[in-house]
C-alpha cells in the first residue's frame, strides 16, 4: 500500500511502560510501514523519545494525563478516565485518526473499551480475542482466548467464520480448516453448548469445518482455526505458555549435568530456534476481533520486540482489509 498506516499506541500499558512501549514504537516505524500517534503524558513520553534517533515525522504524542491501573474496575475506568492513555487511545481509531490501537494494559479496559468505544461491526454478536499459537506445523488461531468466558453456540460459529478470514489472509492458508474445541473428537461427545455449535458449523457455509478437537491435539497443527469459549480458550492459552517455559526449563538443566555439557554448543542454534519459535514476544498480542476497527492486546510484561510485533499485527490486518472481509464473511 501507498498509504502509511497509522497505529496508536498505548505509551503507559505494561508492566515496563513507558520505556519498552517507546522503544517498541521506535523499532516498529524504522522496520514498518507505518507512522505512531504515542498516547500518554506528554513531558513523560517525550522524556523517553528523547533517547532515541528517529524520524520525528513518524511519531506523534497525543497527550493524555492519567493512567488505568490493573486493579481498577474496567466499565468505571473507562467512563471516568476519558483522559488516560488507554481512553484516548481507543477514541482516535473511533474518529478515523488511527487504523489501529495496541495497548498492553489492563486487559479488562481494552476489551471494555473496544466494544463501548470502538463499538461492534454490525452483525457481530460478540468480539473475540484470537491468539497465534505455535504448533508443530507452523501456528494454530485460538477464538476465543479470553474474551468471552460464557458463549452461545451462535457467538461460536461467528468466531470461525471470523477466525478463517483472519487465518487465510494474514497466514495465507486457503481454506482453513476449523475444529472446535471438546472432550472427546465424537459428535457426540461434550455439553450442550459444543454439541449445538457442531450441528451449526456442520451445516454452515463457507467454513471447512473438521469436527472436534481434542486439547491434546492442538499442538499438533491439525487446525488451522481452533474454536471455544474464552474460559476454556484462556486456559489452553495459559497452559500452553507454562508448559512449553518448564519443558524448555528441564531440557536445559539436563544439558547442562555432568558429560551432556559437552554436547549444550552443539545443540545451542537448535534449542535458541525453538525458543524463539515458542516465544510470545516474536506474535506481539492477541488481536481483538470484530470490532469496527482493530484493537490488540498486547502482554502486560511485553518488551520492546513484542510491542514492535503488535503493532506490525495491525499493518498487516489493516493491509490485508481484514474488517471488510469479516463483514463479507457474516
Amino acid at each position: 500500500m501507498d498509504k502509511r498506516i497509522i497505529v496508536a499506541l498505548d505509551a503507559m500499558g505494561g508492566d515496563y511502560a513507558p520505556v519498552e512501549t517507546v522503544k517498541g514504537a521506535v523499532d516498529a516505524v524504522k522496520e514498518l510501514n507505518v507512522d505512531i500517534k504515542l498516547v500518554g503524558p506528554e513531558d513523560v513520553v517525550k522524556a523517553e523519545l528523547a533517547k532515541y534517533q528517529y524520524d520525528t515525522e513518524r511519531i506523534e504524542v497525543v497527550h493524555a494525563p492519567s493512567v488505568i491501573g490493573t486493579d481498577e474496575v474496567p466499565t468505571m475506568a473507562i467512563r471516568r478516565k476519558k483522559d488516560s492513555s488507554l481512553v484516548v487511545g481507543l477514541n482516535l481509531v473511533k474518529n478515523g485518526e488511527a487504523d489501529g490501537f495496541v495497548s498492553a494494559g489492563s486487559t479488562g479496559a481494552i476489551l471494555t473499551g473496544g466494544l463501548f468505544i470502538v463499538g461492534r461491526l454490525e452483525g457481530v454478536e460478540r468480539p473475540a480475542l484470537g491468539t497465534c499459537l505455535p504448533v508443530k506445523t507452523g501456528f494454530s488461531f485460538l477464538i476465543d482466548s479470553g474474551a468471552n468466558v460464557d458463549c452461545k453456540p451462535k457467538y461460536l460459529e461467528q468466531f470461525a467464520k471470523m477466525g478463517s478470514v483472519y487465518v487465510e489472509n494474514v497466514f495465507g492458508i486457503q481454506n482453513p480448516k476449523v475444529a472446535l474445541v471438546n472432550i472427546g473428537a465424537e459428535k457426540e461427545k461434550g455439553n450442550a453448548l459444543t454439541k449445538e455449535t457442531y450441528e451449526i458449523l456442520e451445516q454452515a457455509e463457507n467454513i471447512n469445518f473438521t469436527g472436534n478437537i481434542e486439547p491434546r491435539n492442538v499442538p499438533y497443527g491439525e487446525a488451522d482455526v481452533i474454536v471455544c469459549d474464552g474460559f476454556v480458550g484462556n486456559t489452553i492459552l495459559k497452559l500452553s505458555e507454562g508448559l512449553a517455559k518448564t519443558m524448555l526449563d528441564i531440557i536445559k538443566g539436563e544439558i547442562m549435568k555432568g558429560y551432556y555439557k559437552i554436547g549444550a554448543a552443539i545443540l545451542k542454534k537448535p534449542f535458541k530456534n525453538v525458543k524463539k519459535f515458542m516465544d510470545s514476544d516474536e506474535i506481539g498480542g492477541a488481536p481483538f476481533i470484530g470490532l469496527k476497527s482493530l484493537v490488540v492486546k498486547a502482554h502486560g510484561s511485553s518488551n520492546a520486540k513484542a510491542i514492535k510485533n503488535a503493532v506490525r499485527q495491525c499493518v498487516v490486518f489493516t493491509e490485508a482489509d481484514i474488517i471488510g472481509k469479516i463483514k463479507d464473511k457474516l
